[in-house]
């Protein structure tokens, strides 16, 4: 049976990016989120407005996806309640934010020149997109204050195991991507580890199955 209401926060499963940008001091920040998805050679993102990565978007227009695979949880949970912006809200400081102004030292990624974009990327995500932005467009409602943003892939890296032999195209099965899902870290349908973020945003702990 269907419950009505059923849930207060959609946020069913989507990949993990690890987006990085360029500061105005020309140094890179370096940002998880998993409001993402893609059609044809772009891309959809949605960020909080006030967000470091968010100004520097919409100030440089220009951004790397980072995807990274299911083994790299570690690295993404480290910098998962960390902010590039030295003033943030008094509700992300309840939930456990910290400005952190070196996100790659910190999560233990390497930035690695990127070819078409100043943005770098991170050396150790299997998948890499170089995108520039086409359009951004504010979304507000209750208890919302983000950013829409349509990028274009202008060049992409891929990790040569991932690729099926004599094409252009990624196996899915090599590839084992990270999934946040209700703010828990998921690979391969299995939970890979526990979440910080999780605990900021006072999700239910976790059920253990049957």
């Amino acid at each position: 049976m269907h419950q009505v209401p059923g849930v207060e926060v959609l946020y069913f499963g989507t990949p993990v990016v690890l987006i990085s940008t360029r500061n105005e001091d020309g140094t890179a920040n370096l940002a998880p989120m998993s409001s993402a998805w893609w059609l044809g050679p772009y891309a959809m993102l949605g960020m909080g407005s006030a967000s470091r990565t968010t100004r520097n978007l919409l100030r440089e227009g220009e951004c790397v996806l980072n995807l990274p695979s299911a083994a790299m949880a570690d690295a993404v949970d480290r910098i998962a309640l960390t902010t590039g912006e030295p003033e943030f809200s008094d509700r992300k400081r309840a939930q456990g934010y910290r400005f952190e102004p070196d996100k790659f030292a910190t999560a233990g990624l390497t930035e690695q020149p990127s070819q078409l974009v100043a943005a770098p990327r991170a050396l150790e995500c299997p998948i890499q997109m170089e995108c520039r932005l086409v359009t951004a467009h504010d979304i507000a409602g209750q208890e919302v204050n983000a950013t829409a943003f349509q990028v274009e892939v202008v060049r992409t890296h891929v990790e040569e195991e991932l690729i099926v032999p004599g094409t252009h195209h990624v196996d899915p099965v090599a590839w084992d991507p990270l999934i946040m899902k209700f703010c828990e870290f998921f690979g391969a349908g299995v939970n890979v580890r526990s979440s910080r973020l999780a605990g900021g945003w006072r999700m239910p702990p976790l059920r253990t199955p049957a």
